[in-house]
């Protein structure tokens, strides 16, 4: 006899309804805390049920984990289903009745009609649900360091307009970038056409020695130069400093936890068996590798290449009734937006490097040749290079566990 315990989880806790095949209530409705007592509680019941006993909830938000997790280390078959199917399943009614105890047994009917294909959640699926973790923490930092990063030049163009623009050095491995460091020092454009050019020239070198830049005297002699005809709006003096040196210290600081993110994301993406596949991928690496294995998940539980697709919201969508066919339709976008960023700074890197022998880049510019607009060509792009991913990490996964 088969049991499905349907979880509906929110904050704190969960409503629970366990159900048998044709309609047989084995439990009704009932509450538990995500206490750990609470749970062991869960669990023990579950087991002394008479059968194979499977537990089914939504994969949304945070708040499903710790209970999976905890099931699962119980021995109990856990599977998280993408909530989208649960809310299209079994809408058969007029009434629309929206209660933790109504989502609990819709939950627990979806489990018993589809027992073949649920999916059982792994010790791996806590490694890709951290990775996931860190890649959203990764796109919040990211969007501080802009305002951050915005917030400084709006001060600096008050005090040395342009400064911002004096070096194009790449970001440091410990989130410095050098026109910041330079601004640390030289924070109002008095500090440098008050020296004469002599005076500025051996401190920028010894500027350059400290921080570990390489100097040129000719670079040294724009830059005196340059700061000549400025106007700055606001006084060289310590309150304006103090806003400078405040604004500096807040972008570091979210530049380091940055960079410190981006290296734990690669690090524990390494560990996931479709490393070496992703990596070696043509417009990936070892930013946007991570982030696409984060947003994707494990790639053997979407059954072909049109599910994959269709996760990401890259996939052309049907307007056809009767005689009418539309010719042209918008892709679904029912996906994370996440992941489909993560897939268009790919398709944008294809079309910066240009690599000729790569299936994606030709089909794009294939497209783009034909006159399709930016966004059509990109999608379709996104669509092909999912399909090829797809492909190559099942065939990659299948022959590891052939040679196991």
């Amino acid at each position: 006899m088969n049991n499905v315990a349907g979880v509906d989880v929110s904050k704190g806790k969960s409503m629970v309804s366990v159900l048998r095949p044709f309609g047989e209530v084995v439990a009704k409705p009932f509450s538990v805390g995500h206490t750990g007592s609470e749970l062991k509680e869960l669990a023990d019941y579950l087991k002394s049920l008479d059968g194979e006993t499977r537990v089914v909830m939504e994969h949304t938000g945070r708040y499903y984990e710790p209970v999976a997790r905890f099931l699962h280390e119980e021995g109990i078959f856990v599977c998280a289903v993408n909530p989208k199917l649960i809310k299209d399943y079994g809408n058969n009614t007029l009434r629309k009745v929206k209660t933790d105890k109504a989502d609990a047994r819709k939950i627990a009917r979806y489990g018993l009609d589809n027992w073949v294909e649920l999916r059982q959640h792994t010790p791996m699926d806590t490694i890709r649900i951290q990775l996931k973790t860190l890649n959203r923490q990764q796109g919040l930092y990211s969007k501080t360091k802009t305002m951050m990063k915005n917030n400084l030049i709006a001060l600096l163009d008050q005090t040395y307009p342009g400064v911002n623009d004096l070096f194009d050095s790449p970001v440091r491995e410990d989130g410095s970038q050098k026109w910041v460091d330079f601004a640390t020092t030289f924070w109002h454009v008095d500090c440098v056409r008050n020296m004469s050019l002599a005076a500025f020239t051996e401190r920028y070198r010894k500027w350059c020695k400290r921080h570990g830049y390489n100097f040129r005297q000719g670079r040294a002699v724009e830059i005196h130069a340059g700061a000549q005809d400025l106007i700055a709006m606001l006084p060289k003096d310590a309150l304006t400093k103090t806003m400078i040196w405040q604004a500096i210290d807040a972008l570091n600081a979210v530049s380091m936890s940055l960079e410190q993110l981006k290296t734990e994301m690669h690090t524990l993406a390494a560990q996931l068996p479709e490393y070496p596949i992703v990596m070696a991928m043509r417009g990936v690496g070892d930013s946007l590798g991570p982030q696409l294995m984060a947003e994707i998940g494990d790639v053997t539980r979407f059954t072909h290449r049109n599910a994959i697709t269709a996760f990401a919201g890259v996939d052309p969508g049907a307007d056809q009734s009767g005689i009418h066919e539309a010719k042209s339709t918008r892709a679904s976008k029912s996906g994370p937006p996440d992941l489909r960023k993560a897939l268009f700074l790919v398709m944008d890197c294809l079309l910066k490097t240009m690599p000729q022998d790569d299936p994606v880049y030709r089909f794009m510019d294939k497209k783009r040749a034909e006159g399709k607009p930016y966004l059509v060509y990109m999608t379709a792009g996104a669509n092909k290079f999912l399909r090829i991913y797809y492909g190559r990490v099942k065939e990659y996964l299948a022959s590891t566990e052939n040679s196991d």
